[in-house]
């Protein structure tokens, strides 16, 4: 952990990557609408919103169905594969910030808070990622197939990150941007703080209520003027 004074607040702080600390959304679409220009059709707009949050092998199924095409253990793994390399090109070529990020991310680090990385995107692409995004600034890390196919929306993604932290989830606040990862979070136990980027929020998947993720999460616009004492008054019930 950096070097810093521990503030009163959250026993840690939760961050997805996608959407919510880099803007990299954008490229996962570049990526899968190549894929479906590769293969001789067109990525549309609700199919790739219904990936947003999901991880690489359920959006290959969802893009493969989609296209009519065969959808099997070996076609899914086949187009994971292709759409894992053209990620990687894109983001070893520029993998910018969501507006706020990174200021935030130093600002929680600066305060003493651990922090942890719980994406749905594979390990080999997070750690590109991390070139970015920088490894120190995250005390564990927690990947879409390092799950056990329990992923968002299922909550054992902040569950695993809680448990490696060793902090209870109930005492943590996480930051996601889309209906599945608010419903992963909020299912964990989390507070959790939604910043959209690609799909509004107000969509919650079936596998948590909205009424249930209501009492557990805000919806701020951005990450911009993020202070860590927004943090606290979370935890302690205000909505900020």
């Amino acid at each position: 952990m950096n070097a810093g004074q521990r503030v009163l607040g959250p026993a840690a702080v939760l961050f997805d990557m996608d959407g919510t600390l880099t803007d990299s959304e954008k490229l996962w679409t570049i990526a899968l609408g190549d894929y479906a220009a590769h293969r001789g059709g067109e990525l549309s707009d609700a199919v790739r919103a219904g990936m947003v949050g999901s991880n690489m092998r359920r959006s290959m199924q969802i893009l493969l169905e989609d296209q009519q095409l065969p959808a099997g253990e070996r076609d899914v793994d086949a187009a994971a594969d292709w759409v894992e390399a053209r990620v990687g090109a894109l983001f070893r070529d520029e993998l910018p910030w969501r507006p706020g990020a990174q200021r935030a991310l130093l600002a929680v680090r600066a305060a003493g808070l651990p922090t942890a990385l719980v994406t749905s995107t594979i390990r080999s692409l997070t750690e590109i990622a991390l070139d970015t995004l920088g490894r120190e600034n995250f005390d564990a890390t927690v990947c879409g197939d390092e799950v056990g196919g329990r992923n968002k929306p299922d909550p054992q993604p902040y569950l695993q990150a809680a448990r490696a932290l060793g902090v209870d989830p109930a005492h943590c606040v996480a930051f996601e941007d889309s209906p599945t990862g608010m419903a992963s979070a909020a299912g964990a136990g989390c507070r959790v703080v939604g910043v959209p980027c690609e799909v509004p929020l107000e969509a919650v998947p079936q596998e948590i209520g909205p009424q249930e993720l209501g009492q557990r999460a805000v919806v701020w616009p951005s990450l911009e003027g993020f202070e860590v004492g927004w943090l606290t008054e979370l935890v302690a019930g205000s909505q900020v």
